[in-house]
C-alpha cells in the first residue's frame, strides 16, 4: 500500500448509488487530500475535503483536462441506464463520454483511473462454478447496457497499450444495492410509478423461479471500499466484486417466507417484453436475457491483492434494499432522492 499523503482524487458520476458512497469514503480518509466530485447535477452539501464541479460529459464544451490537471488517481462512475428505448441516447453518454474521460486523463498526465466496469461485460458463463477475471469480456450483445461496458473493455485494451504508465483498474462488482439506491433503482429498473411499499413478504406467496436467474449482490459500501484500496494501492488490472452466497429463487424464498413456483424462461421474458413495448416497464427484455446468463464471479484476485473482503453478505445486502424500498429510502443528490412513488 502507497503511504504517500494528500492524494487528490477525481470522482465522475458522484452523486449516484455508487459515486455517493465512494465519495464519502475518501472524504473519510486521512491519505485523502482532497475529493473533486463532478455530475450533471451538483449537491448542496459535501462531505469534507470535497468539491463539486457540475459537467455532462456529452458536451464536448466539458474542459475535463484542466479537472483532472493534479489528480493522482480518477475514479470514472458516470453511467446512464435510460431511456433504454433509445440506445443511441446511451451510447452517446456511456460510450462517448467515457472515452472523453480516458482521453483527459492521459492528457492529464492522471498516473491512475479506475473504470466502472461490471459483471455484465462478461459473455455468458456458468451457473455452478465461479469464474476469475480472465473470462472473456464480449457482454450479451442483445442487450445495450452489457455491449457498452464490453465496448469500453476493448477501448480500456487499447487505453492500456497506448498509455502503459497508467495505472488502469476495471472493476467489475455484482449488482450494487444500499438502503439508500433504493428508490432510484426502483425508478430505473420498475418504473416512476412502481410503489416502493409492495416490496413486501407478506405480499409474496409465491416466488416466480426462472432457469438460469441465479446472480451475485454486494453492498454498494462494500464496492466503494474496493474503489479506496484501489486508489491508495498500486495495482492494476480488472477485480471481480461480489458477495456470498449466489442469490436464486430458493434463497430469496427463504429470506421472504415465498414458495418458489417454476416458471418457463419464454413466459417470464414475454411478460416483461410486452410491459416494456407498451413503456410500462424501463428494464428492457434485452437485459432480462443477459442477466440469465451473466456467470458468477470469483474475488479471489480482490481478496489477495487488494486486501478486500465485504463486510455484508447478499442476504444482508437484499434485506437492507428491500426495507428501503418499502421506506421510500434515498440520499441527498438529485438521482438518490427518496420517494416511495413517483
Amino acid at each position: 500500500m502507497s503511504s504517500e499523503p494528500a492524494h487528490r482524487v477525481v470522482v465522475t458520476g458522484a452523486t449516484g448509488n455508487v459515486g455517493t458512497s465512494v465519495v464519502r469514503l475518501l472524504s473519510e480518509d486521512p491519505e485523502v487530500g482532497s475529493v473533486l466530485g463532478l455530475a450533471r447535477r451538483t449537491p448542496d452539501r459535501s462531505p469534507a475535503k470535497t468539491d463539486w464541479a457540475p459537467v455532462d460529459l456529452t458536451s464536448e464544451q466539458a474542459d475535463l483536462t484542466r479537472l483532472f490537471a493534479g489528480a493522482t488517481a480518477v475514479i470514472h462512475l458516470a453511467w446512464a441506464f435510460q431511456p433504454t428505448h433509445d440506445p443511441a441516447t446511451t451510447w452517446r453518454t456511456n460510450v462517448l463520454g467515457s472515452i472523453r474521460v480516458f482521453d483527459a486523463v492521459a492528457a492529464a498526465k492522471v498516473p491512475k483511473l479506475v473504470h466502472a466496469s461490471s459483471v455484465g461485460a462478461y459473455s455468458p458463463g456458468p451457473k455452478d462454478h465461479a469464474v476469475d477475471e480472465s473470462w472473456p469480456t464480449h457482454g450479451w450483445p442483445d442487450a445495450a447496457y452489457c455491449r457498452e461496458k464490453a465496448y469500453l473493455e476493448r477501448t480500456l485494451d487499447t487505453f492500456d497499450r497506448a498509455h502503459p504508465r497508467v495505472r488502469v483498474v476495471r472493476m467489475r462488482p455484482a449488482f450494487l444495492f444500499k438502503r439508500e439506491s433504493a428508490s432510484e433503482q426502483r425508478r430505473i429498473f420498475g418504473g416512476r410509478f412502481l410503489p416502493g411499499p409492495l416490496a413486501r413478504p407478506e405480499l409474496l406467496p409465491l416466488l416466480p423461479d426462472i432457469p438460469g436467474l441465479r446472480v451475485q449482490a454486494l453492498h454498494t459500501d462494500d464496492a466503494a471500499a474496493a474503489y479506496r484500496l484501489a486508489v491508495k494501492s498500486d495495482v492494476r488490472g480488472a477485480f471481480n466484486l461480489a458477495a456470498d452466497p449466489p442469490v436464486d429463487a430458493k434463497l430469496l424464498g427463504e429470506m421472504l417466507g415465498a414458495r418458489p413456483v417454476r416458471l418457463p424462461r419464454t413466459a417470464a421474458r414475454s411478460a416483461i417484453a410486452a410491459a416494456w413495448g407498451l413503456h410500462l416497464l424501463p428494464a428492457s427484455p434485452h437485459l432480462f436475457d443477459a442477466v440469465l446468463r451473466l456467470p458468477l464471479m470469483d474475488c479471489t484476485r480482490a481478496r489477495t491483492e487488494l486486501g478486500w473482503h465485504p463486510e455484508r453478505t447478499a442476504p444482508q445486502v437484499l434485506e437492507e434494499f428491500l426495507q428501503g424500498l418499502q421506506h421510500g429510502a434515498g440520499a441527498a443528490t438529485a438521482p438518490m432522492r427518496g420517494r416511495k412513488v413517483g
